[in-house]
């Protein structure tokens, strides 16, 4: 039997190595830390199906290889990060920051202020996470997968727009998941 679900929502974890990408993916999916984590070569891939705002979305996850380690030049590497992002994606691409290894404070070279202001100047959502103890992962998907579903709903991002990176579940099901607006429109359409 296959999984059903209302929406499909492609993400793609991008960002220097060694920064905890797939780390990330494996405690949001599995729940638990991955100790044995060695370089992503190409690209893995997870997913999973969760419930957003009353509605079932499955994530589909693709984790990258980076290329440097945690240190202050990851942080510095987020702006042409950044810029690919949302040069090769779509122009309502949804985008948070993550700033991993919270559990490792004593190390910390960017702090939280910092990283926040960063990514309220460049209108990113932000959390700190750890994937070693859970803390915020599963908040940084949901999160990110809310704000997907309110862009859906306002009508900004389009389910059916080729390359939008989101897509809808059942094919006979699109006309109950359209917008609140739309399925007015199409009623009084109708009724003409």
């Amino acid at each position: 039997m296959s999984e059903t679900y209302d929406f499909l929502f492609k993400f793609l974890v991008i960002g220097s190595a060694g920064t905890g990408k797939s780390c990330l993916l494996h405690q949001f999916i599995e729940n638990k830390f991955k100790q044995d984590s060695n370089h992503t070569i190409g690209v893995e891939f997870g997913s999973k199906v969760v419930n957003v705002g009353g509605k079932t979305v499955k994530l589909q996850i693709w984790d990258t290889a980076g290329q440097e380690r945690f240190s202050r030049e990851t942080y510095n590497a987020l702006t042409n990060w950044l810029t690919d992002a949302r040069t090769l994606a779509s122009p309502n691409i949804v985008i948070i920051l993550c700033g991993n290894k919270k559990d490792l404070d004593a190390d910390r070279e960017v702090t939280f202020l910092e990283a926040s202001r960063f990514a309220q100047e460049n209108e990113l959502m932000f959390l700190e996470t750890s994937a070693l103890t859970g803390e915020n992962v599963e908040e940084a998907f949901l999160k990110c997968a809310r704000t997907i579903l309110n862009k859906i709903e306002s009508g900004e991002l389009d389910p059916e727009r080729m390359g939008s990176g989101i897509q809808y579940g059942g094919a006979s099901l699109r006309q109950l998941r359209q917008p609140r607006g739309t399925q007015t429109q199409t009623r009084q359409q109708c009724n003409c």
